[in-house]
């Protein structure tokens, strides 16, 4: 790495603020290359803000390696930024015309799908003012799953809305902000111009987007509200303990930690806490979509995990999540547990891939629509994108 006398370039102006707070206050204490392996290979935040040419290609793609988890942010004692200096390292990267589709042609054809007036669907009751929006992940995977937390949530607020949709997560990460700002601008008019004020999400991801860009529609987990009703009667035989994977992109919600840890504990499981969690959470693996371009680093989060876990049973409350590690440790879905916790906790799950997941989103949108039957009702408008 080169250094700051050294490093040819202009300073890009939505870089100037973040590298000139981490320059002059991070002390490199090391609290967070501990933690990261991004970071680790890298050097810390002080020693690239001083030590990168941000005028260049190469050195603004190095963004891409770095999983975007918030955990360098929350074990910094000077309470830094480094996790959206690499933010706007990517926007940077695309709004000079470096960034190639190609590497991640999968997770964007995903997002499109997702978005597209084929797979989505707004269903809004008379009186409506709080949606369910259960994501990609959940209704392609866990389609009967998914159709029987939005019952549940039916009986706790009889006029809820549902919203098949995609938040579009990965173009906001990738950098793409114009063509994110297009899509999810779109949807929150949508649901602001029909009353929506509250979005319940079984998604982190969904919550992150949604609590950072809502413009003013709060946004809850459903797991809060379950947990709040006191409606849930499962008991879970077997194992008695478990460990809990918090995504990375709740790692500051103690509301949500919380929830999930009173309902297990309602289901008669005992949680027992590791280093990492909560606000201290590491990576799946999957953050940033990191293993499209760096898939040791990927690896190394995981392997994180594994490490810690051993074989100690494994919840989670991201879909994506359960999905990465499941290669790495035994692990289940909070609304496995919630739904089918015979079959989650014996060994006996099963969980759709693709390509059956776009049917299983296509099936249960034509259902929804049958026994819903809303007020008002739409599908995402052709050619946003």
């Amino acid at each position: 790495m080169k250094t700051s006398e050294s490093v040819p370039g202009k300073v890009p102006p939505a870089l100037a603020p973040y590298l000139k707070d981490i320059q002059g206050r991070c002390t490199e204490c090391g609290a967070c290359t501990r933690e990261c392996v991004f970071l680790t290979h890298y050097g810390t935040p002080k020693a690239i803000a001083t030590g990168c040419d941000f005028s260049s290609p190469r050195h603004q793609a190095m963004a891409y390696e770095c999983s975007l988890c918030g955990l360098c942010n929350a074990v910094c004692p000077e309470n830094l930024d480094p996790c959206g200096l690499f933010l706007e390292m990517r926007r940077l990267y695309v709004e000079s015309g470096n960034f190639d589709e190609t590497a991640f042609r999968t997770i964007l054809g995903y997002e499109r799908r997702g978005a597209s007036a084929l797979f989505s669907w707004y269903g809004l009751p008379r009186g409506c003012d709080t949606v369910f929006f259960p994501g990609c992940n959940l209704p392609g995977t866990r389609p009967e799953v998914t159709r029987q937390m939005f019952r549940h949530l039916q009986k706790i607020i009889p006029t809820i809305g549902i919203v098949l949709d995609c938040c579009t997560k990965p173009s906001h990460d990738l950098g793409r902000r114009a063509y994110f700002d297009s899509m999810f601008g779109e949807m929150i008019a949508y649901l602001s111009g029909r009353g929506v004020k509250t979005v319940l999400v079984a998604c982190p991801s969904c919550f992150k987007i949604f609590q950072d860009y809502g413009r003013g529609i709060q946004v809850r987990t459903v797991y809060e509200v379950i947990q709040e009703s006191g409606s849930v009667e499962v008991a879970c035989t077997g194992e008695p303990k478990v460990v809990v994977h918090d995504p990375c992109a709740l790692r500051s919600e103690a509301n949500a930690h919380q929830a999930i840890r009173s309902l297990l504990t309602g289901m008669g499981l005992t949680v027992e806490e590791m280093e990492h969690c909560c606000m201290r959470t590491v990576c799946c693996g999957e953050g940033g979509m990191v293993g499209y371009v760096k898939p040791e680093f990927a690896g190394s989060w995981s392997g994180i995990r594994a490490r810690e876990y051993g074989r100690r049973q494994v919840v989670t409350y991201c879909a994506g999540c359960a999905a990465y590690l499941k290669r790495a440790v035994p692990i289940v879905h909070i609304a496995d547990l919630l739904y089918r916790p015979e079959a989650a906790l014996h060994g006996n799950l099963k969980v759709a891939r693709t390509p059956f997941t776009y049917l299983n989103r296509l099936l249960l949108k034509h259902r929804l629509k049958i026994e819903l039957k809303p007020e008002t009702s739409r599908v995402r408008p052709r050619g946003l994108d």
